[in-house]
Formats: structure tokens, sequence, C-alpha cells
């Protein structure tokens, strides 16, 4: 197909492939490198069991420890091979009801997931923080830009829970406290999302801010509902209303791309028996600070202690166990405004 005289008719499709090529032969080379190093290692322990080598078979454990690693993250690599999980992600974060309470959870996650960027050396880019009441975040919505970021955070969209004493609270009772979160492919040009003006409202307003000099004085910030899905995108991040309405027609884009796959996808996600509606009661993961500290992934069973490794942006392990799993990462039927 590479080889036809037409495959450069169309370059943006002749670039998809060459990209999809390249991606495909990095993995076989992967795998046949893995496979090679496995003989060895195999070879040299036959020679040092047969020898009674020690200094021999101290390397031959050294070598299985570095490749039990390797086939694990290879393992990982091979579970991203969805259509989109090669793309940069859109995140979304939003409080539950429960006021300040929620919002300081909402920032929470948000400092989670920016640091769990900052380890993998992906670039966050904010593009709409809604500040909370008194502390804490409403929303905020943010692009992680590198390699495979869907992929990998596709498997965090669901409702995510908190049970801690509380720092709002001066009689110290224990609260609970719910933020949702969902993840959407970023959609670049190569994908088409016809999108009617007609369909659109587009509302201006100022930007919010910290007040004093630092409060907007022109309407910049930009808000566009989607009217006939409901869906709802603003932007207030850049001083220009243009800038704000670009982002913001990128994110509507990525969403409406999203919709129409999650209905494609209804039907065969409906044989997952244990699925379930995302929605409050029915979260994906717990964060329990009090009166013990652990945080539990219901969908996988799998629990960790170190609260506060977690928090700081230690999620790979669970991020790892639910694509390996199986378990279905982005269920279709998904109440945002829940």
């Amino acid at each position: 197909m590479i080889g036809a005289e037409t495959f450069w008719n169309d370059p943006e499709q002749a670039s998809r492939i060459l990209q999809e090529r390249s991606r495909l032969s990095e993995r076989l080379e992967n795998w046949r490198a893995l496979y090679k190093e496995i003989e060895d290692c195999d070879t040299l322990l036959e020679l040092s069991e047969e020898e009674g080598d020690e200094t021999a078979m101290a390397e031959v454990r050294r070598q299985v420890e570095t490749l039990e690693k390797r086939i694990h993250d290879f393992s990982i690599a091979m579970m991203l091979n969805g259509e989109d999980d090669n793309r940069n992600a859109i995140v979304s974060i939003n409080a539950g009801a429960g006021g300040t309470e929620a919002q300081d959870w909402a920032e929470m996650l948000f400092r989670m997931y920016n640091r769990w960027c900052e380890e993998k050396g992906y670039k966050v880019e904010i593009m709409d923080l809604q500040p909370g009441d008194e502390a804490g975040i409403k929303s905020v919505t943010f692009t992680a830009k590198g390699g495979y970021a869907f992929g990998y955070l596709k498997v965090e969209t669901g409702v995510h829970r908190l049970v801690r004493i509380s720092p709002f609270n001066a009689s110290g009772k224990r609260h609970t406290s719910f933020a949702s979160v969902f993840i959407y492919p970023e959609i670049d040009d190569e994908i088409v999302v016809d999108i009617d003006e007609n369909d659109l409202r587009i509302d201006t307003y100022r930007a919010s801010g910290a007040g004093g000099q630092h409060v907007n004085k022109t309407s910049s910030a930009v808000r566009i509902t989607h009217e006939p899905t409901g869906i709802v995108v603003q932007c207030q991040q850049e001083k220009s209303q243009i800038r704000n309405r670009e982002l913001a027609m990128k994110v509507l884009r990525a969403r409406l791309y999203q919709n129409e796959k999650q209905k494609q996808d209804r039907k065969l996600q409906a044989i997952h028996e244990s699925k379930g509606e995302i929605a409050w009661g029915n979260q994906i993961r717990s964060y329990v600070l009090h009166p013990y500290q652990i945080i539990k992934d219901h969908r996988v069973n799998m629990d960790i202690g170190n609260v506060n490794a977690v928090l700081d942006g230690w999620i790979d392990p669970f991020i790892e166990a639910v694509l390996l799993s199986g378990v279905p990462a982005s269920p279709a039927d998904v109440n945002e405004s829940a």
C-alpha cells in the first residue's frame, strides 16, 4: 500500500498511516528484543546451573528483575491500542454537592493529576478554572499534553470519593465528599467534527480573578452551549476573547467526538453486567483518610495504604491495574452533572 503510486495523493492520510506503521514497528522491535533477552537469560541459567557458578546465578537474578519490569511496561503499552490512546487528554474535574468540602476535594484531585503529569513529563495547560466560594475549586478543565496521555488517563473517568475529618468544621466530624473526573481525547485537525454554527449559543462574560487590579475589565471569557446535546464548555484563561473561543471550541469538538464514540460503544458495553452507571454512591475509587488511611479502587479491588504518595500523584498502580484488568475504562453512561 505504501509503495502504491496513489499513496501520497492524500498527504494527511499518508501521514497517519506512516505514523501508525512507525508505532507498530516500534512495538514489534521491542517484542523481538525482549524475546531475545529472555532466550539469552534462559541459556545463562542453564550454564550456571550445570557449572554451579554462583556469580552467573546472581547475574541471572539481576537480569530477571530487569526483564520483569520491562515485560510489565511492555504489557501496559500493548493495552494502549485504542484509536485515541496516543492523543493528548482533556481532563475535567467537577466538585460535587457539599460546598466548600467538595470544592477543596476537587482542588486536591487537580493537584494529584498535576503532579502525576509532572512525573510523566506531560505539559499541563489550564483551559478553564472556576475558584471555590471560600476554598478549593468548583471545576477545572486542563489539557495533559504528552504521548499516550489519553490512553493512561481514560481509566480515571468516574466519581472519586473522599472520607476525612473536615478541616472546615470546628466540631471535627468525619465528612464524605465527592468529585467527578471526565477524560476526553484532544481532537486535532485530522479528525473532522462538523459543528453547525446555528446549533451554538455563545455567551461572553468577565473572567473571574483575585480582585483589585487582577480583575478582567473586558468580557473576554467565553461560554459555548451546543444546544442539540446540551454540552456546555467555557474558557476564561486567556486575555483575548478570540483565543478563549478557540480553546472552548477545541474542548467542544473533543466532547462531541467522545459523545459520538460513547453512543457507538453503548451496545458493546451493555454486555458488561458489572458496569453500572457512574453516579454518587457508585464511585470508582475511595480515598479514606479517617479513621484509617487507605485508598481503594473498587473496579479492581486494589488497596494502597500510602495515601500521601497517591495524593502526590502516585496513581500509576491503579491506572496499570485497570488497564491490565480489561475493565471498561470509559463507561458510556456517565452523568457529568451528577
